[in-house]
């Protein structure tokens, strides 16, 4: 597009989300199960409570474009939320991928799932390419490109949990305190735990309160509503049967 003076925004100049392309036919085909299940569970229960719920936009495995000079790079996180964005593209349409200088705000939060394909890259230890048509790292582009606050690693195989946070543009290692690791920009921390999730037992990453209570899944607050109800009409039928035996008519 001709360039005018001043200058358009990059949003009009710049490719979309619908002009980028969606996928690579060079990288391996559709994840594991634990990479659906796991990325799942964090979206259901990644609920900021000082964020409405349509300003925050959670992704796993999606295209996030980061360099508009090259915009044929991108990284696809097994899973990243951004604070303060609406959860839709325009407010209207579900995103095919997140373009950050479209979108112009970047991802609070990242989490990868170790496998042995990609450990090394996940973990900033693949040589540093100097070459000007080689894309970066991942650490690289979460670190000092997109300069992500919050960066998360799990490797299922040895329940290894890591947390890394910026400081000084560079990432430090966070101690796991308590249940995990508290992100105070969003109220929630992250953390291992032990439990059950698409009937299977096993260590999982999940978010909690300030109160260190893992938030729950839909399912698990409807089945607390549903026992809440029962004791309701537990107390009911028992506070009946005192009053008949005191000649009372709990109807009357």
């Amino acid at each position: 597009m001709q360039q005018t003076n001043p200058p358009l925004p990059a949003k009009e100049t710049l490719p979309t989300m619908y002009d980028l392309p969606s996928e690579d036919s060079e990288e391996p085909g559709l994840p594991d199960e634990f990479h659906l299940f796991q990325p799942e569970l964090l979206r259901i229960t990644f609920r900021p409570p000082n964020y409405p719920e349509n300003e925050v936009f959670v992704a796993s495995d999606l295209n996030l474009y980061y360099n508009p000079t090259q915009t044929q790079w991108y990284k696809r996180p097994d899973w990243f939320a951004v604070l303060g964005v609406s959860r839709f593209y325009e407010q209207r349409d579900l995103r095919l991928s997140y373009v950050t200088w479209q979108e112009e705000v970047n991802p609070f939060v990242v989490v990868e799932l170790l496998s042995p394909g990609t450990e090394r890259e996940d973990l900033g230890q693949t040589p540093l390419t100097s070459e000007r048509n080689q894309p970066p790292s991942k650490w690289t582009v979460y670190e000092q490109i997109l300069r992500i606050p919050y960066y998360f690693l799990f490797n299922r195989y040895n329940n290894e949990f890591r947390a890394f946070g910026l400081h000084r543009n560079r990432y430090q290692e966070l101690a796991i305190e308590g249940l995990g690791v508290w992100l105070e920009q969003a109220q929630l921390g992250l953390g291992l735990w032990e439990g059950e999730y698409q009937k299977i037992n096993g260590l999982w990453l999940r978010w909690y309160d300030a109160e260190n209570n893992w938030i729950p899944t839909p399912t698990e607050q409807a089945q607390q509503a549903q026992q809440e109800a029962q004791q309701a009409n537990q107390r009911a039928e028992r506070l009946a049967a005192q009053l008949r035996a005191l000649g009372i008519d709990p109807e009357a």
